[in-house]
């Protein structure tokens, strides 16, 4: 099997090459690849300057003064929205106008840190479907989620089944949103103007309900950018007695919005974001699975290349 993989990826490699005889000045990425400088760009970084957009399921509290004395009180109620800036201060509201840019998806598990060890993810690239293998940040693929349909879940054994539990779906939202009526963690109203922002949708309910739009869309054949969804929340009981809240969205395909020059830029950076956050993952995965490899396998794909470029006959 090995061997059978990596005839096939150098065969790729090959015609690829074959088939770029003339220099395209256009064409960056093929042409860097051909010559062999596509790797030599300095390593990217884990980074964002996104304003991140979350339900925020617990009240915040705070005390104020009552009768001479200092009391805790609820300053923001739960199931508001939640945006917090990078560096900066996070706010809450109600309700929330979002206008999409683009949706990706990804796979992400929590997993329990040890006495030497913290809590972490473990997190894949972002795609636009989730119909593929996608590597991630632990040198597997999906979180650790088989490939392909799983026709009897519980045929499997008990410990795949509870990792399998652990993975969740996640969609993922850029686009700005707007505040409607903010408030700081005080409760006092502050202004907030319309910005960037990131949502990671996780919980199941979530993932589907958010997901209504962007199909109704699809159905129209209409891109998400010219048109706003507004956001609330519902909140749901548990059997325990807590609550816990899911979104509830409204698209406005009445209004069809122009796109502008900004537009047009801020659609590249996030582009240029999810690239970089993608390319993060990536190198980490090279790292994980490198680490994860015997040498009797390094020195078998070693082999395999030098018979490989033997008979190409370079």
């Amino acid at each position: 099997m090995l061997y059978d993989i990596t005839m096939s990826h150098l065969l790729k490699e090959k015609t690829h090459m074959t088939e770029l005889t003339t220099i395209d000045p256009n064409n960056y990425g093929a042409m860097a690849k051909a010559m062999g400088i596509a790797n030599e760009a300095p390593a990217k970084s884990k980074s964002s300057s996104l304003a991140r957009l979350r339900i925020n399921h617990s009240p915040i509290m705070g005390t104020a003064e009552v009768k001479g004395k200092s009391v805790n009180v609820e300053t923001v109620s739960g199931g508001t929205y939640k945006l917090e800036i990078p560096d900066g201060d996070t706010y809450f509201a109600n309700s929330v106008k979002i206008r999409p840019h683009m949706q990706r998806f990804m796979y992400k598990r929590f997993v329990m840190g040890g006495a030497n060890a913290p809590n972490r993810y473990i997190k894949t690239v972002m795609s636009d479907n989730l119909n593929v293998d996608l590597k991630d940040n632990d040198g597997g693929f999906n979180c650790g989620k088989p490939a392909g349909f799983i026709q009897d879940f519980k045929a499997l054994p008990e410990k795949k089944q509870e990792l399998i539990k652990q993975i969740k779906r996640v969609r993922v939202l850029f686009g700005t949103v707007e505040l409607v009526n903010p408030v700081n963690s005080t409760g006092a109203e502050v202004t907030v103007d319309p910005m960037p922002f990131i949502w990671e949708i996780d919980n199941r309910d979530a993932f589907k309900i958010v997901g209504e739009p962007f199909a109704n869309l699809a159905k129209l054949q209409r891109l998400p950018i010219h048109h706003m969804i507004t956001a609330t929340t519902d909140e749901k009981k548990l059997p325990n007695g807590n609550s816990f809240f899911i979104p509830v969205v409204s698209l406005d395909v009445s209004n069809s919005l122009e796109v502008t020059a900004d537009d047009q830029s801020m659609f590249g950076d996030f582009l240029a974001w999810l690239d970089n956050y993608n390319q993060y993952i990536l190198n980490l995965w090279s790292e994980k699975a490198n680490s994860k490899m015997e040498d009797d396998d390094v020195d078998m794909v070693d082999t395999l290349v030098d018979i490989e470029v033997e008979d190409v006959g370079c």
